[in-house]
């Protein structure tokens, strides 16, 4: 019985609300406690629970690997009783801010114009995008939803798959007027191969000629943080360019751009997946509806 004397969805919802707002005074703020409280509340839930579960220092908040488990589990209890909540009351309708992170030509060509039919569909969830081509921490951006392009890691998060994608060289026509349109991966060698600079980015540029496969190493005199800018550079004449087919279909058909060495492409195909925190299948309905209209809607194949 003593268990029930503990108000643990309560705590639960407190200690949720001070890793989601960095610390303890927003958290405090939020949920109408001082911060002496909510600081006070966590040190007892972690006395209770016989580990640590945040580090603290003067700047910010630390999940350890045992919170972040515990925080991960707890926000899926959360959603779960939320929906319990609305599934028992009149108001069935998703709600609420639905953070969402995107690589950057995926948010340029199917995030961005999607997104008004989604919240016609969904008027009381409040959508909150963020585009960068570097792979973020999920949690400690709290993010419900992330849309990541090529290999999956191993990891604690759910992935559901959008669909996948052709790479192609490209370059447009001023360029190819300057420095002539190559027709073997060795002419190659002599053209400005432009590059991303995140993390992720491929080393090179794979192809294959005459039944050989190789990867050539990317030298070009400009670099570009994200898809969508090395696409611009490539319309304005700088270089050569491996982009994703969704991205420079409309460029290819206008003859913006145009293919480089297609018959030497491997045929390689870049999958995309949307990734979310979920396991056992707890979601806030806000979630579940943008993952449902994500898989209906996009169709990376078409590309």
């Amino acid at each position: 019985m003593a268990r029930l004397e503990v108000n643990r969805s309560g705590e639960l919802e407190v200690f949720v609300r001070v890793i989601e707002s960095g610390g303890f005074s927003a958290a405090a703020r939020a949920v109408g406690m001082t911060p002496s409280a909510v600081s006070k509340l966590v040190a007892r839930l972690e006395q209770r629970l016989g580990t640590r579960l945040v580090n603290r220092s003067t700047r910010q908040l630390q999940l350890t690997p045992e919170g972040c488990v515990f925080y991960e589990r707890g926000v899926r209890i959360l959603a779960d009783l939320e929906e319990a909540e609305h599934c028992a009351s009149t108001h069935t309708a998703p709600r609420g801010r639905l953070r969402v992170n995107a690589n950057v030509p995926f948010g340029h060509h199917f995030l961005l114009p999607l997104a008004p039919a989604f919240l016609a569909s969904h008027p009381d969830v409040t959508l909150d995008i963020v585009l960068t081509d570097e792979v973020i921490d999920i949690l400690e951006q709290r993010t419900d939803v992330a849309v990541r392009a090529g290999p999956m890691k191993d990891s604690n998060l759910v992935a559901r798959k959008l669909g996948g994608t052709r790479m192609l060289i490209v370059g447009a026509p001023s360029y190819l007027a300057r420095h002539d349109m190559p027709t073997t991966p060795q002419e190659l060698e002599h053209h400005n191969r432009l590059g991303a600079n995140y993390a992720r980015a491929q080393p090179g540029w794979p192809l294959r000629h005459t039944g050989e496969d190789a990867v050539l190493p990317i030298n070009g005199n400009a670099q570009a943080s994200d898809g969508e800018a090395l696409r611009q550079l490539a319309l304005a004449g700088l270089g050569l360019a491996r982009l994703a087919a969704f991205q420079v279909r409309e460029d290819l058909a206008a003859g913006r751009l145009l293919p480089v060495l297609e018959h030497c492409n491997p045929g390689d195909i870049e999958e995309v997946h949307a990734v979310y925190v979920g396991q056992g299948g707890y979601l806030p309905l806000r979630v579940r509806a943008f993952l449902d209209f994500l898989v209906q809607t996009v169709d990376l194949d078409k590309h």
